[in-house]
């Protein structure tokens, strides 16, 4: 979609290049939602790409996924030996609802910024335990875990004119064994429920992240692989019926339903 009301695009080297911050700015990393409906209120494109963000740095303390990277580059990316839950990427990744054009130009860091309660790469990040480093226009970095990041439908803690620099997940989360199921009305519909588990080997740290189903990702975290009548009482305590949420894409007691269902297959299997 052309944007008719832009009228300059900036492409600075540094982000120390953008003077201040005022309405009618917006960052562009992808653009795929930016431009696919009107911004009227939109009038300067700051575009991150020659920034140069590696997008992928593996290190000895885990994976830091710049908010640049695209989607196609976390998909291809094998991880290090003992990496078990990369598999969870292209798990996550074939969830989404998007054609090849999107595959190839959308970013972690905007569909994380999205924060849609299907947002997958949301679902993915928390899932991994994931810390977001964010850029204040006027500050210090500050650093905000993926589950707390996201706050409702479309909204989180993003200030205004701030930046998501990178998602960091820890070698820890990294190395666990994990389990994932998704659940849409259509066969490649948008998510109702997509719920992810990781557990160490011994079967301890076992941590359930909920996504879709909720407004934001939800986690239930125990020391130990729980049995069904522990997850499940747990699930109702943490998630009563009034967490679930009505759209489109399924009734909030569908959703509920799903959710408590697919975690019991997700507990056994990594039981």
């Amino acid at each position: 979609m052309n944007l008719t009301t832009i009228a300059e695009v900036k492409r600075p080297a540094s982000v120390d290049d953008v003077d201040g911050w005022r309405d009618g700015y917006s960052w562009l990393a992808g653009g795929t939602w930016l431009f696919s409906e009107p911004q009227v209120a939109v009038d300067t494109l700051i575009d991150l790409e020659g920034l140069g963000w590696a997008p992928l740095m593996a290190t000895e303390a885990g994976l830091d996924i710049a908010a640049t990277c695209r989607v196609v580059e976390l998909h291809d990316f094998e991880g290090q030996p003992g990496w078990r839950a990369v598999a969870l990427f292209r798990k996550c990744i074939d969830s989404f609802l998007m054609s090849f054009k999107i595959w190839n130009a959308a970013t972690i860091g905007g569909n994380v910024c999205m924060s849609l309660p299907a947002g997958a790469m949301i679902s993915l990040t928390a899932a991994l335990e994931g810390v977001c480093t964010l850029w204040p226009r006027n500050g210090e970095p500050r650093e905000v875990s993926v589950v707390d990041f996201v706050t409702g439908n479309h909204q989180n803690v993003l200030q205004k004119g701030e930046l998501l620099r990178k998602i960091h997940l820890p070698v820890a989360a990294l190395s666990k064994r994990s389990a994932m199921r998704q659940v849409s009305l259509t066969k490649f519909g948008r998510s109702a429920a997509l719920i992810i588990a990781t557990v160490g080997d011994d079967g301890a740290d076992f941590l359930l992240t909920v996504s879709a189903a909720t407004l934001r990702p939800v986690q239930l975290r125990f020391a130990t692989c729980p049995s069904a009548v522990e997850l499940r009482y747990a699930l109702d305590a943490r998630l009563p019926a009034e967490a679930y949420f009505d759209d489109v894409h399924g009734s909030a007691p569908y959703k509920r339903h799903v959710t408590q269902y697919l975690a019991e297959q997700i507990r056994t299997e990594l039981a």
